[in-house]
């Protein structure tokens, strides 16, 4: 079953954006904390979900709905990012901050992932999103 997983997500080109990934199947799903997540389509292409932290701001998963393994060896059917920031913030403290929520689809089961960014609204909140190659 394994090698029908990777001849299904075999890259013929880099995976550019999330829309891509309808269709293709994870292989593993890394949680590295509350700073990054991996998905793998094979042992060496994943993509990263994480914020290069600077001074003055913060950019972290606040919550995640659902079971990562429900996204393992499952065709993707969804992949969704929407960003706000008229939901209310964490702390009435913070100057700049911004909700990224992601709801990702497949035969098995769906997962939301809510990260949150702070800052005092000169750095970036967002999360990066790297299609990794190696």
């Amino acid at each position: 079953m394994f090698k029908e997983v990777q001849l299904v997500n075999a890259l013929k080109g880099n995976v550019n954006c999330l829309s891509e990934l309808a269709g293709r199947h994870f292989c593993k799903v890394e949680n590295l904390g509350d700073y990054e997540l991996r998905f793998y389509l094979t042992e060496n292409n994943y993509v990263r979900m994480h914020h290069e932290q600077d001074c003055c701001e913060s950019v972290y998963i606040e919550d995640i709905c659902g079971d990562l393994e429900d996204l393992v060896n499952a065709r993707i059917v969804y992949f969704e990012e929407v960003s706000s920031e008229d939901a209310q913030p964490l702390s009435d403290w913070e100057d700049s901050y911004t909700w990224t929520f992601y709801r990702i689809q497949t035969l098995k089961g769906s997962v939301d992932i809510r990260w949150y960014g702070t800052s005092n609204g000169y750095y970036s909140e967002s999360v990066d999103i790297d299609f990794v190659v190696e």
